[in-house]
C-alpha cells in the first residue's frame, strides 16, 4: 500500500518551476514513476508532496538544435545564453519508447537506442523517462553510459534560469546527483557525431530482458582519414558507485590505429578504471573481467567500420 501524499499537477513548466521554488525540498517531481512508485511501495521515506510533470509538453521531444543554451561552466544564467550549433536535444520527459521510435536517435545516437531497447520491458519503456533514469542515479542506469560516451550534458532548470552540467559529472554517487531541490532536468544535449565515427552499447544481465545490469558499457570513437583514433569516450556502468569514464583507456586509443593490440590495451585500462562490488547479481572479479571483455568487443566492432 502506498503512503499518503499530496499530488500537484502543474500545467506548464513555468508553473512547475514556481512550485519547486516555493515548496522545495518538500516536493518531489514524478514522471513515469517506474522508480519512485516502487520505492514508496517498499516503504522508502515519502515526500509530503509529489508533483506530476509527465504531461508537460516542454519536457518532451527529440530534435536537432542550434538554439540558445547556457554556458558549460555550471553558472545559473537566463535562458538566452550562447549559441551552440548542431546539437541533438531530447527533453527530459522523453520515454524509452519514444527514443526507440525516433529516426534521429537510430541514425545519430545508436548506443542510446541500444540501451533503451534493453531497459525494463515494453510496459516500463512506455513510462520510464530519460530524466528519471538519470536523476535516480543508479550505478546500473542503462542510459548513462551511452549518453556519457556521446558527450551529453544535462540542462538543469530552475525558476531563475538554466545551467548545463556534463553528464559524467552529474551523477556523484549511489542515488546522488548535482541537481538542486528547486531544479528539473529539462533536457539533454550532445554534439551530433561526425561522419567518421561509430559507437555502441553492450549490457550483461542475468536474463535476456527486464533485468538490471550486472555490467554495461558504451564506447564512441572518432577517427581521421588515415584510420587513426582522434577521440574516444568509454563509459562503464554497474562497476562503481557511479558510471565510470575510463579516461586512461581513451588515452591509449588516441593517435593509434584500431588494431588488436591497441584495442586489448585499451580494454585492459577500461577494466582497471572500475571499482566493482560483490552483490546478488555478480562478483567484483566477474564485473571487472566482463568490463574488459565487452569494451574489447565494442572496440573490435567499431574497428570493422573504419
Amino acid at each position: 500500500m502506498l503512503p499518503e501524499f499530496d499530488l500537484l499537477r502543474p500545467q506548464t513548466l513555468s508553473e512547475a518551476l514556481a512550485l519547486l521554488a516555493e515548496q522545495a525540498p518538500e516536493v518531489m517531481p514524478l514522471a513515469g514513476g517506474t522508480n519512485v512508485m516502487v520505492e514508496l511501495r517498499d516503504g522508502h521515506p515519502c515526500p509530503r508532496r509529489l508533483m506530476d510533470v509527465s504531461k508537460l509538453r516542454e519536457l518532451r521531444g527529440i530534435r536537432r538544435d542550434n538554439g540558445r543554451v547556457a554556458p558549460n561552466d555550471g553558472r545559473v544564467v537566463p535562458n538566452d545564453g550562447r549559441v551552440v550549433p548542431n546539437d541533438i536535444v531530447i527533453g527530459g520527459g522523453t520515454t524509452m519508447t519514444e527514443l526507440l521510435a525516433h529516426p534521429l536517435i537510430a541514425e545519430q545516437s545508436l548506443p542510446l537506442k541500444q540501451a533503451a531497447a534493453e531497459l525494463g520491458n515494453p510496459l516500463v519503456r512506455n513510462r520510464a523517462t530519460v530524466a528519471g533514469n538519470l536523476v535516480n542515479a543508479s550505478p546500473a542506469a542503462d542510459t548513462a553510459p551511452p549518453l556519457i560516451a556521446l558527450g551529453a550534458e544535462v540542462e538543469l532548470t530552475s525558476k531563475t534560469g538554466t545551467r548545463r552540467v556534463p553528464l559524467d559529472e552529474f551523477m556523484v554517487g549511489v542515488n546522488k546527483t548535482l541537481i538542486q531541490p528547486d531544479e528539473l532536468l529539462t533536457a539533454l544535449r550532445w554534439p551530433a557525431p561526425p561522419a567518421r565515427s561509430a559507437a555502441g552499447f553492450y549490457k550483461i544481465g542475468l536474463r535476456k530482458a527486464d533485468a538490471c545490469s550486472v555490467i554495461n558499457a558504451a564506447v564512441m570513437v572518432v577517427w581521421d582519414e588515415n584510420g587513426h583514433c582522434q577521440q574516444a569516450r568509454i563509459a562503464i556502468g554497474a562497476a562503481a558507485p557511479r558510471p565510470v569514464r575510463a579516461r586512461e583507456a581513451e588515452a591509449a586509443l588516441v593517435g593509434q590505429p584500431l588494431k588488436a593490440d591497441v584495442i586489448a590495451e585499451a580494454a585492459h585500462w577500461a577494466a582497471q578504471a572500475t571499482r566493482p562490488i560483490d552483490d546478488i547479481r555478480g562478483t567484483a572479479a566477474y564485473r571487472r573481467r566482463m568490463a574488459e571483455v565487452i569494451v574489447r568487443r565494442l572496440l573490435t566492432q567499431i574497428a570493422s567500420q573504419v
